[in-house]
């Protein structure tokens, strides 16, 4: 085109593509406390001057000051003038060859995304309608919009790894280089700063206002929540991306479950616009975690908290102006402090709810009852009062069970953990537990552990279609037989444990004994009096070196005082997989009796009973090795074979105690 100016100025033939801005006016450092959502914000400053307007429009490599996809324009070819009048407009003149193919422009304007007050200053637009979320959360996604994180990758690596050189303006020059759209621009800042701001707990405790503006956070490299929101809010008003702090309360570090809040808030985030709408993220808080223990902090990045769905980021963040909640319908401040308080990793481990809904929960006769639904099979644990104790959790498929029965009354801490796809354990839901009546008739096993019952992970573990596939297994007479598959080259071990009379390390195992019968165990169970036991389970692969694995346990109950069961008999290595016993089941015997002996050996050519004499075993056409034994005179018998027709080692497989007479 043939731009024309009046006589005394010089004809140009050229090609204009000119660009418009209300600047910000640059305005010393950032506000330590956060702005009211409410009120026009204080003006931030921004890219100025012509370097920064060439360089800003270079690292783009392909967007407009707006984001909007254009084609590439060598620097060589181009030449850009930017200036600034005096009401704070910025005009962007590029300047083409005559013969350049002309390029088609969106229209630059910030109209729709700024408002302007009476005084002429520009102002975020405040949140509507169609900003909102439905309360409560729908559980289609954790994220505010649409999201496939893997599109982040090569950013992600690529912010978290660029450096401070000089000032601000330089470092959010230097994140524009691989970022393609506002999106892709607020990535780039909230991983730059999750990954090189640390949380300043001397700082935050003296209320150093100094240390929380942006040119002391960078020479720093720590700040606390106030300097994270500036220093998000002022990076992204650099970029060209509207953005806000937001003040108010949350459930972070110190917060202690069922407390009010009142006064002064205790922290800071950030509102962004993208896509239309407005958007939460909280880089403290993405960041790291400060040890409760040690008040010391760790970078540990957090996902969870970039562009969080407003309907869980209520859970532990309330806005000084509802506003900012993005919700339909808000919550109030009393509900915000009901409400139950699922921790982050509750969210990031794939659980979906937990009940009760509430922080603080009464026991029902003595019995609380919590339960959790999770999108995937997740391994859990808990804790009451810092101690594996006093609870029963059964894993589903779907989530959890745990019955926790507080052993005297009083109140309790309840933490709950799960492990998701890591190889850690991490708090996820924590409850005051308040226990008015203790059952006394309720007394779990000291060495009960977690979990309890057969499940999806024991199947995952080798074994298979359970006899019993409830973890509490009752019997009247004090006896009972379990029984489940296992997989080929798997091993399985047991034992018995209970708080009082005999069961010790030396006899937790003579209490079961184990029969294998093709790929099918059978555990059968003698309890040595009344009361509750647990039933360990542990399995191996045979092939591979290393202790036995715990899976689950059974809870046994019998609740007759007649029961006083033996000990089953000694096995030794010797006793094969596929063996059989079906007498004698004691492991003692009694005093100068005739004893019959009938088992089904497997692979041996001869078999005897040795106590004071020898007595040799016959197998009958049924495939059973007989006989009979007499105890007197001695105080064991063994069970023993000879493998090998041809030699004339005897093993030991099984002993028996003879009664004292």
């Amino acid at each position: 085109m043939e731009l024309k100016k009046d006589s005394n100025a010089v004809s140009i033939d050229m090609l204009l593509i000119v660009h418009s801005e209300k600047r910000r006016a640059a305005q010393g450092a950032h506000s330590d406390r956060p702005a009211d959502p409410g009120a026009p914000p204080q003006r931030r400053g921004g890219l100025q001057g012509v370097g920064n307007g060439i360089r800003r429009w270079q690292k783009l490599e392909g967007n407009d000051l707006c984001g909007n996809l254009v084609e590439k324009q060598h620097a060589q070819q181009t030449q850009v003038i930017t200036s600034y009048d005096n009401q704070g407009t910025q005009l962007t003149v590029e300047v083409h060859p005559r013969d350049a193919m002309p390029q088609l422009f969106k229209k630059f304007s910030l109209a729709k995304r700024l408002q302007v007050d009476k005084n002429g200053n520009t102002r975020p637009r405040q949140p509507g309608g169609k900003d909102t979320h439905a309360y409560p959360w729908d559980r289609s996604s954790l994220k505010s919009m649409p999201l496939d994180l893997r599109q982040f990758e090569k950013l992600d690596t690529y912010a978290s790894q660029v450096t401070v050189k000089s000032g601000l303006e330089e470092l959010v020059s230097d994140l524009l280089q691989e970022a393609h759209s506002d999106l892709e621009i607020v990535r780039a800042i909230w991983i730059w700063i999750c990954h090189h701001i640390e949380y300043d707990i001397e700082a935050a405790q003296e209320k150093d206002r100094q240390a929380f503006k942006p040119t002391a956070i960078l020479q720093t490299q720590k700040t606390n929540c106030d300097g994270y929101a500036g220093l998000f809010e002022r990076m992204c008003r650099i970029a060209g991306v509207q953005c806000v702090t937001v003040p108010g309360y949350s459930k972070g570090f110190g917060y202690q479950l069922g407390q009010s809040f009142s006064g002064e808030f205790d922290h800071a985030w950030n509102a962004v616009f993208l896509e239309g709408r407005w958007h939460l993220v909280d880089s403290t808080w993405g960041s790291g975690l400060v040890d409760s223990s040690t008040s010391k902090f760790t970078f540990l990045y957090n996902e969870f908290y970039f562009l969080t769905h407003p309907a869980l980021f209520i859970e532990d963040h309330f806005p000084d102006n509802k506003n900012w909640q993005l919700l339909k319908p808000p919550q109030s401040l009393r509900q915000f402090e009901n409400n139950m308080y699922h921790k982050s990793e509750f969210y990031n481990k794939g659980m979906l709810s937990a009940q009760p809904q509430t922080s603080i929960i009464k026991t029902v006769n003595g019995k609380a009852t919590v339960t959790i639904e999770s999108c995937a099979p997740t391994l859990f644990m808990f804790m009451l009062n810092g101690k594996q104790e006093h609870g029963l959790l059964s894993l589903r498929k779907n989530g959890m069970k745990l019955d926790v029965y507080p052993p005297t009354a009083g109140t309790y801490k309840l933490q709950i953990f799960a492990k998701g796809n890591s190889e850690i354990y991490s708090s996820v839901l924590e409850y005051t537990l308040k226990c008015h009546c203790a059952d006394m008739d309720v007394r779990l096993p000291a060495e009960l552990h977690q979990p309890v019952g057969p499940s999806w992970f024991s199947e995952q573990m080798g074994i298979t279609k359970p006899s019993h596939p409830e973890p509490v297994i009752y019997t009247s007479d004090g006896r009972c037989s379990v029984s489940f598959g296992v997989e080929e080259g798997i091993s399985v071990l047991a034992s018995l444990h209970g708080d009082d009379g005999p069961v010790t390390e030396e006899t937790q195992r003579r209490y079961i004994f184990q029969l294998h019968r093709e790929k099918q165990t059978e555990l059968k169970v003698q309890l040595p009096h009344a009361g509750k036991f647990a039933l360990k389970i542990f399995v191996k692969k045979r092939q591979e070196p290393g202790n036995y694995l715990f899976v689950f346990n059974y809870l046994i109950c019998c609740t007759n005082t007649k029961v006083n069961w033996p000990v089953f008999p000694e096995s030794f290595g010797n006793w094969g997989v596929d063996n059989e016993l079906l007498e004698p089941l004691s492991g003692v015997l009694p005093a100068n009796r005739n004893v019959p002996f009938k088992l089904k050996l497997h692979g041996v050519a001869k078999a005897l009973v040795k106590g004071q004499d020898t007595w040799p075993l016959t197998l009958s056409p049924e495939g059973y090795w007989e006989g009979s034994c007499s105890t007197a005179g001695c105080r064991e018998v063994y069970v023993m074979v000879l493998e090998n027709a041809n030699h004339s080692f005897y093993s030991y497989i099984l002993k028996y105690q003879v009664n004292a007479q």
